[in-house]
């Protein structure tokens, strides 16, 4: 655990340096804000800003992160320097998601300042499921990648996916045939209503299913490649 620690203040000054993994974590809960304070129009839904936004922060924020900060670090032989320093690679990789998580989780709550107080746990809790499986995907793209740019390379299509899927889904009922399998449109689905009685059933087991489907992929690549 306190390897775990180091790593996340190490994360945190390394993050506040690197621009482009900083705005990943701030550019949907700004335009959130801006976005529903500043657009009006007859006929919108209600908080109709926050629930896209919130999917797609979901779908894109903690994936390319984590997928970022494993590969590059990979590159630069800074995990060689750690694995020679007694750090194991699980106490690294644990410090690394739970610290994206954290700020995905803070971002989170700014988006929520425009929900009602009952629906704000809520609506934090689906937000921590949908942060968790996209985590465990951009540890899955950072591990397998030798370098970052090949990771970007493949973080970019997957991101697009799981991030998009949903808003081109509300336009196109083909679209959403299949993107009803993917984890970030049952988030969708669920939010639209934050409530507990928008649950569903077919909706708990496809989240299931794709939460699975992650941890296998990530083991899969852990044991293929590991973090060196």
């Amino acid at each position: 655990m306190r390897n775990s620690l180091i790593i996340i203040k190490k994360q945190l000054k390394d993050t506040l340096k690197n621009k482009t993994v900083l705005i990943q974590f701030i550019l949907f809960p700004v335009m959130t804000l801006i976005m529903e304070n500043a657009i009006k129009i007859d006929g919108m839904p209600e908080l109709f800003f926050t629930k896209l936004f919130s999917i797609m922060y979901v779908g894109m924020a903690p994936l390319t992160s984590v997928a970022s900060i494993i590969s590059e670090e990979k590159e630069k032989n800074t995990l060689r320097v750690l694995t020679m320093a007694n750090v194991k690679p699980w106490q690294y990789l644990m410090g690394i998601g739970f610290y994206v998580w954290f700020i995905c989780m803070i971002g989170a709550g700014v988006m929520a300042t425009g929900l009602k107080k009952e629906e704000v746990p809520f609506y934090l809790l689906i937000m921590a499921v949908g942060f968790s499986i996209s985590i465990l995907a951009g540890a899955c793209i950072g591990i397998f990648s030798r370098n970052q740019m090949t990771a970007t390379s493949i973080v970019m299509p997957v991101m697009m996916v799981f991030a998009f899927s949903p808003m081109l889904a509300m336009f196109n009922e083909s679209i959403e045939k299949v993107a009803r399998f993917i984890y970030t449109q049952q988030l969708k689905r669920i939010m639209d209503d934050v409530t507990f009685a928008g649950i569903k059933a077919d909706g708990i087991c496809i989240l299931v299913v794709n939460a699975t489907l992650m941890i296998i992929l990530f083991f899969i690549a852990f044991r293929k490649k590991g973090l060196e």
